[in-house]
């Protein structure tokens, strides 16, 4: 009778989603409901007869690979730890941080671009909510960056301590998600112009 009781306990504890991914999946959530407001205000927005439409810089496309590159260095990490193959772990996950920053370093040249095509934050509505729209992904990209560079410290420390593939998955999904995020913005802004 132990026996079948503890199998049931250990069968409801797997289905439990841990603690962690249950606040990122709220956090992503919440993230979205951000951006779909984002987006509507930019739809309303844009019927007024002040609207100045314009071309994205070309760089913001060149983030788009780098992104996307970036989203399979870290599937390959999570794959790598799950295997216990930490050498190349280490490698896939420092490739992905140091792709994060190039994102980001690419969004900030997209910014340069868009004030040198005399369209700065405080110009026309149109550009102030590009502004608006990428700067504010770019900081979750970058609190992103933050959580691979953590993952980067760790995978580099001596002694492993545990090797739970939670902190990574997370930080994966978190990642895939900023990822995804991105397209679709892209893809909005390119399409609602």
């Amino acid at each position: 009778m132990k026996r079948g009781v503890m199998d049931t306990m250990t069968l409801e504890q797997r289905k439990k989603i841990h603690p962690h991914k249950y606040s990122l999946w709220i956090a992503m959530g919440s993230i979205t409901m951000m951006f779909i407001g984002f987006t509507s205000a930019y739809i309303v927005k844009r019927s007024q007869a002040n609207w100045l439409a314009f071309e994205l810089p070309h760089i913001f496309w060149i983030s788009t690979a780098v992104i996307l590159t970036s989203s399979l260095t870290i599937h390959l990490a999570l794959k790598q730890f799950k295997e216990r193959n930490m050498q190349r772990y280490k490698q896939l996950i420092t490739l992905t941080a140091i792709l994060g920053v190039v994102f980001a370093v690419c969004q900030w040249i997209g910014f340069s671009q868009l004030k040198a095509m005399g369209l700065p934050l405080n110009g026309p509505v149109s550009a102030s909510f590009i502004y608006v729209i990428v700067g504010v992904h770019m900081l979750h990209v970058l609190g992103g960056v933050i959580a691979l560079l953590i993952m980067f410290g760790r995978a580099y420390r001596t002694r492993i301590r545990t090797y739970s593939a939670v902190p990574i998955e997370v930080a994966a999904t978190y990642w895939h998600f900023v990822d995804i995020l991105w397209i679709y913005l892209l893809i909005f802004l390119s399409i609602a112009r």
